[in-house]
C-alpha cells in the first residue's frame, strides 16, 4: 500500500509469475539467451569483427585530448585550426584535459577569436561583411518585427533590450578602437 503504514503485499515467486505470464523469465537462464555467445569473453578477440582500421593520414598536427593515446582512425579536416584562433586551440587541447572547465572556456574563446578573425578578414575582400543586413536589423524594420513582439506574450521579451548591445556592441567597439588607433597613427606621423 503506498503512502500507508501497512507492509506491502509480498511478490508473487518466479514459478508464480511463469505459470502466470506466458514468457515470463525466459532469458534468466543464461543458456538461453540469444545474446550470450556474444557477450562471453574471447582472450584472443576483443569482439569486434574487424581489426584496427587503416589511419587517416594527418596532414598537420591534429589537435587531440590529453586523454587520449592517439587520434581516432577517422578525423575531421574541414577546418584546420589557423591564426591566434589555432594557437589558442592547441593550446587548449595540450594543457588541460576534457573534464576541466578551463579546456572548454579555452575553446569558447578561440570560437569568439575566429569570428573577429573572420570579421576582419573580411573587409580585405571586395564584398565585407555588412552588420545591418547579415545580423537581421534589417528585418527587425522590414518584416514587422516590432509588431511581432508587442502583446504577444513571447518570452524573448526579456532580452530584446539586450539584442542591439550584443550585435551592434562588438562593431561599435571596433569602429571606435579603429578610430583611436587611426588618431594615433596620424600623431606619430605628424610627430
Amino acid at each position: 500500500m503506498t503512502y500507508t503504514p501497512h507492509k506491502p503485499p509480498i511478490a508473487e515467486s518466479p514459478d508464480q509469475l511463469r505459470a502466470r505470464i506466458p514468457g515470463w523469465g525466459v532469458d534468466s537462464d543464461p543458456s538461453d539467451r540469444p545474446s550470450v555467445p556474444k557477450l562471453q569473453f574471447q582472450k584472443d578477440l576483443t569482439g569486434a569483427h574487424w581489426e584496427f582500421p587503416d589511419r587517416q593520414p594527418e596532414k598537420w598536427p591534429r589537435e587531440r585530448s590529453i586523454e587520449h593515446k592517439f587520434l581516432t582512425p577517422v578525423f575531421g579536416t574541414a577546418q584546420p585550426p589557423k591564426g591566434l584562433s589555432g594557437v589558442i586551440r592547441r593550446f587548449s587541447y595540450a594543457r588541460y584535459s576534457e573534464g576541466r572547465a578551463a579546456h572548454w572556456l579555452l575553446l569558447m574563446l578561440a570560437d569568439r577569436v575566429d569570428a573577429v578573425e573572420e570579421h576582419v578578414k573580411s573587409f580585405a575582400t571586395l564584398r565585407p561583411d555588412n552588420p545591418i543586413t547579415q545580423t537581421g536589423i534589417k528585418a527587425e524594420f522590414t518584416h514587422h518585427g516590432l509588431s511581432s513582439r508587442i502583446g504577444r506574450k513571447r518570452t524573448d521579451l526579456v532580452h530584446q533590450p539586450l539584442d542591439p548591445v550584443i550585435v551592434a556592441g562588438p562593431w561599435v567597439a571596433a569602429a571606435g578602437a579603429a578610430v583611436v588607433g587611426g588618431r594615433a597613427l596620424v600623431r606619430a606621423l605628424v610627430h
